[in-house]
């Protein structure tokens, strides 16, 4: 075993010989440590987004450390049957790398692999693409859609799916040149639907399907695409994994290639590989990391 293997391993045993109130007060401690200016901007960031739990020191609340405590408690087979299924070593030093900030507060690792070289979600090492039928499901204003023309300079299609109207004006308005491209002001989940939107004060960007709020329509990928699909990206607050299974069909018979943001809570890193593979078991996973050091975001899995 390489030094990541060994490091990986090592993490899990030390997580899988804890019990669940030693997991918590272990990671409560590490990060009561932390630098007051640190603790304060990794709770901004958690308590503006509120997909992660509520964290607050000065008030005595732990719920993301909690969820946390969850995932390693219960979910330790899953992350190591993920970590064993992915296909580079820096993949693998990524997941190391997520999963121990999540245990031990640690940023070095995470900063030595922030992805700087290619666009998001573009990663042409692993990605090669020509002439795809590309789905962009969250494609807010239409700059992952402008990345993708710009990194690899043609397309046979394209469909993009914003729900939010405001987000969608402007997406109109940015791809308004381009020509073969479909845009759908629709919300993309497992079934044809209406559903609720809860509105981010923070960015429109992170506006997410909700039990209450705003009524959107939302469609499956299923249900609203006939023809052969060759690439989908999903960055969609969450709901990622619906979203997956109303693409089943398209996965199954097509094998698109797959560009997954997983990290809008503490379980989509492990639960959306496991289904995939189990719809498809021929996928091969790669991690990319795009966001920043102090807590884990913008993690995408390319399945291949």
């Amino acid at each position: 075993m390489n030094y990541v293997d060994n490091n990986f391993y090592w993490l899990i045993d030390r997580i899988n010989n804890k019990t669940k109130e030693e997991l918590f007060n272990h990671i409560k401690d590490k990060y009561m440590n932390l630098p007051k200016e640190t603790k304060l901007a990794i709770e901004k960031f958690l308590n503006d987004y509120d997909y992660w739990g509520k964290l607050s020191y000065q008030d005595n609340i732990f719920e993301e450390i909690e969820n946390k405590v969850d995932t390693f408690y219960n979910h330790l087979e899953a992350l190591t049957f993920l970590y064993e299924n992915l296909n580079d070593y820096r993949s693998k030093k990524l997941l190391f790398s997520i999963l121990y900030n999540w245990y031990d507060y640690d940023f070095e690792n995470l900063k030595s692999l922030m992805d700087n070289t290619y666009c998001h979600y573009f990663d042409l090492d692993i990605l090669p693409c020509q002439n795809e039928v590309f789905v962009d499901v969250g494609a807010y204003i239409g700059d992952t859609t402008l990345d993708f023309i710009n990194s690899y300079g043609n397309y046979n299609k394209i469909y993009c799916y914003e729900m939010t109207k405001d987000s969608f004006n402007i997406l109109k308005n940015n791809l308004k040149e381009y020509s073969n491209i479909i845009l759908k002001n629709k919300a993309v989940s497992d079934k044809e639907e209406i559903l609720h939107m809860n509105y981010n004060s923070k960015s429109l960007s992170a506006n997410a399907l909700s039990i209450e709020g705003e009524k959107v329509k939302a469609t499956s990928l299923d249900k609203d695409i006939k023809e052969k699909i060759t690439l989908i990206k999903m960055d969609i607050e969450g709901s990622e994994y619906k979203a997956l299974i109303g693409a089943k069909e398209h996965i199954v018979k097509e094998h698109p290639k797959l560009l997954i943001s997983v990290y809008h809570n503490h379980y989509d890193i492990w639960k959306i590989p496991k289904m995939i593979k189990e719809i498809c078991p021929s996928y091969k996973f790669y991690l990319r990391y795009y966001g920043n050091y102090l807590f884990p975001t913008e993690i995408v899995l390319f399945a291949v």
